[in-house]
């Protein structure tokens, strides 16, 4: 049995033992479902090579503001990370990325990888989203609250609205006490 063979069951057999859902997308080549928490799932592509596995997954679509500012923060975040690394596509939508040589991966590793992926992903979704996407953020919250629907599914950018601003400005009025 091939290297690549091996490492192409070794990621159904840890797949399986984790109990993610997976499913394979092409010879040694596998879509891996990650359940998260801010971004509620990464799916997160395994693609053996002859000598190294490819890792790719989506995190978020392009920004619609302050581009820069997320690039400077995705590198920053990069310098202190694992296995994988924030990158872009053409048109600027943001993956973590990641190559490891077949030779060190065990299921050990791959698990560790795995997990650097959720976490990566998972944790700095929110942070990414306000950074790219603040404006559309406080126009969806100001349209919410000034007609009354729930802003659960926002909560994580509670802290961008003052309650008692917020509510005024979407009415477009000022507070009359």
């Amino acid at each position: 049995m091939s290297r690549r063979s091996e490492v192409a069951a070794l990621i159904e057999s840890v797949c399986a033992e984790r109990e993610l859902e997976w499913e394979s997308t092409g010879e040694a080549s596998y879509a891996v479902t990650l359940p998260g928490t801010h971004k509620l799932k990464t799916i997160c592509n395994l693609i053996v090579g002859e000598h190294a596995l490819r890792i790719e997954a989506f995190v978020m679509r392009q920004p619609d503001e302050r581009r820069e500012e997320l690039w400077s923060w995705l590198l920053q975040r990069n310098a202190r990370m694992y296995g994988v690394a924030f990158s872009i596509d053409t048109v600027g939508d943001v993956y973590l990325t990641g190559r490891v040589n077949l030779a060190g991966l065990d299921d050990d590793e791959l698990d560790r990888l795995l997990g650097a992926v959720l976490t990566y992903a998972d944790e700095s979704f929110d942070s990414m989203l306000e950074i790219g996407f603040g404006t559309a953020i406080r126009r969806e919250w100001e349209w919410r609250v000034k007609r009354g629907e729930s802003t659960a599914n926002l909560a994580a950018f509670a802290h961008l609205f003052e309650p008692s601003t917020s509510t005024r400005s979407a009415a477009g009025g000022s507070d009359p006490s």
